[in-house]
């Protein structure tokens, strides 16, 4: 039997970086620059669109990991393109940076595969983007589709991270202070992706006690994720992650 938790561990580097890749790619910007849009607004509407036509607070809650002030202007300066059509324009971002780094990668089909049945079978609960986007139908082709479930994955991981910090008794700002992060745009310590979350300055200085909460609360995160890889037998789950490894190596 596999240890889905080991899994959860292996891949999440991976699906972080590729499933969130195209969030700050040129296909991106394009998107944004079709509906009109400046700042984050494209990035609010088209990513949290899943959510529907609601108020700026829901939107809050689903990416805590934002200040409100910032997340409510955006979403309010986004409001002149309806929901639908910017999660769908997102979705065709997503699916053209997928083509154009994972287009030359052999194994983008049997990644769509196994990352689709890990998503179908994922509970959704304390995910509300994660159950938003895997309701957004697949396109057909298998580096496009790849990286939509790669999405997909990183926006379940993210949902439950959330929770993990919070029951931990850390706010979303002392957890991303706490420790160096790898994202889309590389490696960045603390004080520079808070900057980066627009943040405002000064920034608090988290007292050693929180470092333990802070592992604590990646651990967990790690926990609750271990179920949606329970799909994959052992073979299967080595699989997936050489298979993560060969994209990312792909995407450059």
């Amino acid at each position: 039997m596999a240890d889905s938790q080991a899994t959860a561990v292996a891949v999440k580097g991976a699906i972080g970086k590729l499933g969130g890749g195209f969030m700050i790619s040129r296909e991106a910007k394009a998107a944004s620059e079709r509906a009109g849009l400046a700042g984050r607004a494209m990035y609010f509407r088209g990513r949290c669109g899943v959510l529907g036509e609601v108020d700026a607070d829901v939107v809050r809650s689903a990416v805590a990991f934002f200040p409100a002030g910032h997340v409510r202007a955006n979403w309010e300066a986004g409001r002149s393109l309806p929901v639908d059509k910017a999660v769908e324009l997102y979705a065709e971002a997503c699916h053209a940076w997928g083509r154009r780094r994972l287009g030359s990668f052999d194994g983008a089909a049997r990644l769509a595969e196994l990352l689709e049945r890990v998503a179908a079978g994922a509970e959704v609960a304390g995910a509300p983007l994660f159950a938003g986007w895997r309701a957004v139908p697949l396109p057909d082709d298998a580096p496009a589709r790849a990286t939509q479930l790669m999405h997909v994955l990183r926006e379940l991981r993210g949902g439950l991270h959330a929770v993990a910090v919070l029951a931990e008794g850390l706010t979303p700002l002392q957890a991303m202070l706490l420790e160096s992060h790898e994202s889309p745009l590389g490696d960045m310590p603390g004080e520079a992706m808070a900057r980066f979350f627009e943040w405002p300055e000064p920034y608090p200085v988290p007292g050693p006690e929180l470092a333990g909460a802070r592992a604590r609360a990646e651990e967990l995160t790690d926990r609750l994720m271990a179920p949606a890889f329970a799909v994959l037998d052992e073979a299967e789950s080595a699989e997936l992650a050489d298979l993560l490894g060969g994209a990312r190596a792909a995407a450059g």
